[in-house]
């Protein structure tokens, strides 16, 4: 019987265990100076002048909006091939999510379809580095000065992303990062945004704590001074336990991004001239947050249930978002509106991949889907296909 494979498992460990205990026994549990550590060393790593920690990649994004002056009465030009919390952040600020088409080689958001969406009301492009790749931020931000536009990452999935010689958070007035607990980098939830502005910057910190000027950390052991509040704010922030959770992954990032990317060419060499299956092209050097195929959208669930039936850990990444009964109705759109995004998402299934995945289990998820894909275009169950149930 073929074994199972889990989608995702996590690389924590005693380095990580060891900081949170160290964390407990200290004064500050919550925003304190390891969130302060923890900013430092991500915008050191990342090459930005600014981090400022969050509660999750969805309030970053919110947070990068409001901040930036966006809101009521303005839009918001996106992908919808991206998960919900990307055109949400604009909904949430009053804004209106415009969406652009992509590339359907790599499912990246178009520049030539964004600049066509931009109207007299457009204020910002949000990008999505989908997977781990960067989208094309050199065009991107071209488009956006052009139009004297802010330029917006959600890159949940691609911290250590690089292409065209840059890196994630170069070039974007604000890039966004997600800790959940499936990212490469990881607290279980949390977030981050990374900015070069210093005034952005403390805009964001204040944005962060309920719009006021002093959080807890900074009046700790001094001479009691009264704080204000400036504007309306958010509960928004990182804590320390999540900063001491974060803090040893930094330094094995590369390690384990590498050891994706082997899985992943490993995967690409198995799958190679499948007549059913088909590869996302890839920009640049990416972070390997997922790895997806395409299959006929016609089949795309039934492989879906056969993957389940052979205890193969799989999702969808993702639905188009237009295609989703929210944003039809919100938004009246149709699914051809924005056929490459809707296609892309009707042909995706993400399969296993985390740094610690034995090799050998890769020709496990290939000869699984094979056989899943084969039992679909024949419209049955294959003999002994029903190996448990599913996940």
């Amino acid at each position: 019987m073929r074994r199972p494979v889990e989608f995702f498992r996590h690389c924590l460990g005693p380095a990580e265990v060891e900081s949170v205990t160290k964390t407990l026994g200290s004064i500050f549990i919550t925003l304190g100076p390891r969130v302060g550590d923890f900013e430092a060393a991500f915008a050191a790593l990342l090459g930005v002048e600014h981090v400022v920690g969050l509660a999750s990649c969805s309030m970053s994004l919110v947070l990068a909006l409001r901040a930036l002056g966006i809101g009521p009465g303005d839009e918001v030009i996106t992908t919808p091939m991206t998960f919900v919390a990307t055109p949400n952040a604009a909904l949430q600020v009053g804004a209106r999510p415009v969406f652009a088409d992509i590339d359907p080689r790599s499912g990246l958001i178009d520049p030539e379809q964004v600049e066509a969406a931009i109207t007299p009301r457009t204020r910002a492009i949000v990008a999505v580095g989908l997977y781990g790749q960067l989208a094309d931020h050199r065009a991107l931000r071209t488009i956006a000065d052009r139009h004297r536009l802010r330029l917006i990452d959600d890159a949940a999935h691609s911290i250590e992303a690089t292409a065209d010689g840059i890196r994630t958070a170069a070039l974007p007035d604000a890039t966004a990062f997600s800790f959940y607990a499936t990212k490469n980098l990881t607290c279980g939830d949390g977030g981050a945004l990374a900015v070069h502005d210093p005034e952005l910057c403390a805009r964001l910190k204040s944005l962060r704590n309920h719009g006021i000027t002093k959080d807890a950390a900074s009046r700790y052991g001094q001479a009691y001074r009264h704080w204000d509040m400036l504007e309306l704010g958010y509960k928004a922030a990182l804590n320390d336990i999540q900063a001491a959770i974060l803090l040893p992954q930094l330094p094995h990032l590369e390690v384990r991004r590498a050891r994706r990317q082997a899985l992943v060419e490993r995967y690409e060499q198995e799958l190679k001239g499948h007549e059913h299956i088909g590869l996302v092209t890839r920009r640049g050097t990416s972070a390997h947050h997922l790895f997806t195929v395409q299959v006929p959208a016609t089949i795309r669930d039934d492989v879906l249930a056969g993957l389940g039936r052979r205890q193969i850990g799989c999702a969808v990444n993702y639905r188009a978002v237009h295609t989703l009964r929210y944003f039809r109705d919100l938004l009246g759109h149709v699914p051809e509106d924005f056929p490459h995004a809707a296609g892309f998402g009707d042909r995706t299934i993400t399969l296993p991949l985390f740094p610690d995945l034995a090799p050998d289990d890769v020709s496990v998820v290939v000869g699984a889907l094979d056989e899943a894909v084969r039992e679909a275009l024949a419209g049955r169950p294959a003999a002994g296909g029903a190996a448990g149930g599913t996940r």
